[in-house]
């Protein structure tokens, strides 16, 4: 067997456990971890299936006929007719961030594409139900944070999440949106031009079947994806239940920064963000505030710079950095570096060498080890 009849077999394999009802995130991970792969899984012997937490008879069962029952190839005949990314955990266009998480989707379907530079994303969500200032302030966090070079994540929602994705849609930036239905039932119907902008610059996520239509269980679901991407989530606007608050909770849980807007103090919509900020949210008024709070990142992410040349960085304050400065920045490593030794490797004046240090100890980029040697942070 060749290597594109395995890679098909076990793609085909994860959806065929993606279809069994009772294989969730949870317990595909188990199955994974137990067995290395879902092919391995799906051939595993019915004791060696019954042996792996939280599966009893009837799932095991289920899990056993799998290979024989479930018919994937209409699955990957509508996936390749609408030009629909199937991505299984172990591949490796499979999000790294959001395995990070403990519940990964099983299987991602994606229409769009993803990209090296969305592993540096920002979440933005909020309710559907905004107010004009809560629309106007979501799309230009958007804007703003894409325009210094991060990928917008939301799901597509009314209100917040479609302000967030035309503000980085106009910035012409990238921007991700992640649905509770299937890529080909978008939800909420309206929302469809916008879907296929956002596929332009971009990509639509689900762990649906393409078909799959909205159910209200499948939005919480799907806002630990949106959090899951992401380095952090900015929430504009949330009432007392608002979904948005789900999607904080989510992020704490999974190590990402949570941030919150303000509001009126007359409006209900600002409950939620207040309560987000009284329970010691980041407050955020302003794109510094996202890249200065976001610190340094778990993995370094590649961007491209003014002259679309590929970078790899270590934390989203270098997103404001300028050619300069990120020229010294790049010259300084983990061990000491020597001031004078940067100045002549750039063959910059020693003033502007030493105010452009100056800047980088500010952002807290680098720290001094003595009077002339420099560590990165």
């Amino acid at each position: 067997m060749d290597q594109v009849d395995r890679e098909l077999s076990d793609r085909d394999a994860a959806l065929k456990l993606q279809m069994v009802p009772g294989v969730g995130p949870r317990i595909y991970g188990q199955l994974l971890e137990r067995f290395g792969s879902a092919k391995n899984a799906l051939r595993a012997a019915p004791a060696e299936i019954r042996s792996v937490s939280g599966i009893g008879t009837k799932l095991c069962t289920n899990i056993v006929m799998a290979e024989e029952q479930n018919d994937v190839a209409p699955v990957i005949e509508m996936c390749r007719e609408h030009d629909i990314a199937i991505l299984q955990r172990e591949d490796q266009a499979y999000p790294n961030r959001l395995k990070e998480i403990i519940d990964p989707p099983n299987v991602l379907f994606s229409k769009g594409n993803l990209l090296p530079c969305d592993e540096l994303s920002i979440a933005i969500v909020g309710t559907r139900h905004a107010s004009q200032y809560g629309l106007k302030v979501a799309e230009q966090l958007a804007r703003g944070l894409s325009m210094a070079g991060l990928t917008i994540v939301s799901g597509l929602a009314r209100g917040i999440d479609a302000a967030a994705h035309r503000g980085a849609l106009k910035a012409g930036g990238r921007t991700i949106g992640v649905l509770g239905s299937g890529v080909l039932r978008m939800y909420p119907p309206e929302h469809v031009d916008l879907a296929a902008q956002v596929m332009k610059q971009g990509a639509v996520l689900s762990e649906s079947l393409p078909h799959h239509p909205p159910k209200s269980g499948s939005f919480p679901q799907r806002n630990r994806v949106v959090t899951g991407l992401s380095l952090g989530v900015i929430v504009v606007e949330a009432g007392d239940r608002s979904g948005a608050l789900i999607s904080a909770r989510l992020a704490n849980e999974q190590g990402r920064e949570v941030f919150a807007v303000p509001g009126r103090i007359d409006n209900r919509m600002s409950r939620g963000t207040h309560r987000l900020l009284r329970d010691g949210a980041t407050l955020v008024e302003c794109v510094e505030d996202v890249l200065d709070s976001l610190g340094p990142l778990p993995t370094p992410a590649t961007v491209s710079n003014s002259k679309g040349e590929t970078q790899s960085i270590r934390s989203a304050a270098e997103l404001k950095l300028n050619e300069q400065e990120m020229r010294v920045l790049q010259l300084i490593s983990e061990e000491a570096t020597e001031i004078d030794w940067i100045i002549q490797q750039t063959e910059l004046p020693a003033s502007r060498v030493l105010a452009t240090v100056s800047i980088l100890e500010v952002r807290r980029l680098v720290r001094r080890v003595s009077g002339t040697a420099l560590v990165r942070v």
